[in-house]
């Protein structure tokens, strides 16, 4: 049964429920948005912001809580996530037990939680025919995804942070301060968990996020954070620009090679480099599913741009060699 618990209205409420009603557009026809819900004060501030608006949009709000397994008492937390959700009215909650304790490919514990994660949440909003999985990620964040970023020497695609939209992931709060989402729960009489996990220094987010930013904070003044996060806006808005351009001519400047695909030396060299690089890593990962790295492009493009009859490249999974005029990517 819902709650009969009404909060009073005090601007963090207010501001959560706002960036939720930016995302659930009016609707007629009543679609299905699953939160995933961890329990903690971003997570639970989000689902108590679906729970009010949902409705009032036309649109139903369900919650799906992954249990990780990663710690003990990890399965009752779960439960304890899913039975607020339901307190608040959410239909259907969901909890799945994924098993994360390994780490795929060489992910690490971190990116093989975040996969078991997103596997969960993709099985789940299939099998409940959701149109949307809201996210609770907030402005911090996305200040921390950006600082990551940089440390590892990541390219404009990984210091565009996250995008509010992506498929069927949407992240109303990227503009909310996680302070803020905590006092919504706490003015709204809910009581978050706080994941051990998240005050852990052996993870290099947790140490960006209580040693990195407030150091930058207090060096170099407040506003960091905010200012992280519009430098990933404002290249996701180039990453965006980029991609329009590519998608417009790309077809003409490739075509089917043996076991693979070539594109065209002399469109690639008429383009500046920025817009070249892009191009071979779009065809790279358009054509053999793969990511290169900075390195491996530089290499490839030298096949435009510094030509001395050099022989093929051996990238992962496919090899780039010049014939003639064009650049031949062929599996290997």
């Amino acid at each position: 049964m819902p709650s009969e618990r009404r909060p009073r209205l005090t601007p963090p409420i207010a501001d959560v429920r706002r960036a939720v009603r930016g995302v659930l557009v009016p609707r007629e026809d009543a679609p299905l948005a699953l939160v995933a819900l961890s329990g903690g004060a971003d997570s639970l501030a989000l689902a108590a912001g679906a729970a009010f608006e949902a409705p009032r949009a036309g649109w139903r709000a369900g919650a799906v809580v992954v249990d990780h397994g990663l710690q003990p008492g990890s399965s009752q937390q779960a439960d304890a996530a899913a039975s607020v959700a339901r307190e608040l009215g959410l239909d259907p909650v969901l909890v799945v037990r994924v098993d994360a304790t390994a780490a795929p490919g060489g992910a690490g514990p971190e990116g093989a939680a975040r996969a078991a994660r997103y596997a969960a949440l993709d099985a789940a909003a299939r099998d409940a025919g959701a149109e949307l999985v809201l996210l609770g990620h907030t402005l911090d964040d996305q200040a921390e995804t950006v600082l990551l970023g940089l440390a590892r020497g990541s390219g404009t695609a990984s210091l565009a942070g996250m995008p509010p939209r992506s498929g069927p992931y949407a992240r109303p709060m990227l503009g909310i301060r996680r302070a803020t989402t905590r006092q919504a729960c706490l003015d709204a009489g809910l009581a978050p968990w706080d994941d051990p996990h998240n005050v852990d220094p052996a993870y290099a987010r947790v140490r960006v996020r209580e040693r990195v930013l407030p150091a930058l904070e207090d060096e170099l003044g407040p506003g960091v954070a905010e200012a992280l996060a519009r430098t990933a806006e404002q290249l996701r808005e180039d990453e965006q620009a980029f991609a329009e351009q590519i998608d417009e001519f790309i077809e003409e400047i490739c075509e089917p090679a043996e076991a693979g695909i070539a594109v065209s030396v002399a469109a690639l060299a008429a383009n500046p480099a920025a817009l070249r690089q892009r191009i071979i890593r779009h065809v790279v990962a358009s054509e053999f599913g793969v990511a290169l790295t900075r390195r491996h492009t530089l290499e490839v493009a030298r096949l435009v741009t510094g030509w001395h009859g050099q022989g093929p490249i051996d990238l992962p999974g496919c090899r780039a060699e010049r014939v003639g005029g064009r650049i031949e990517f062929t599996a290997r």
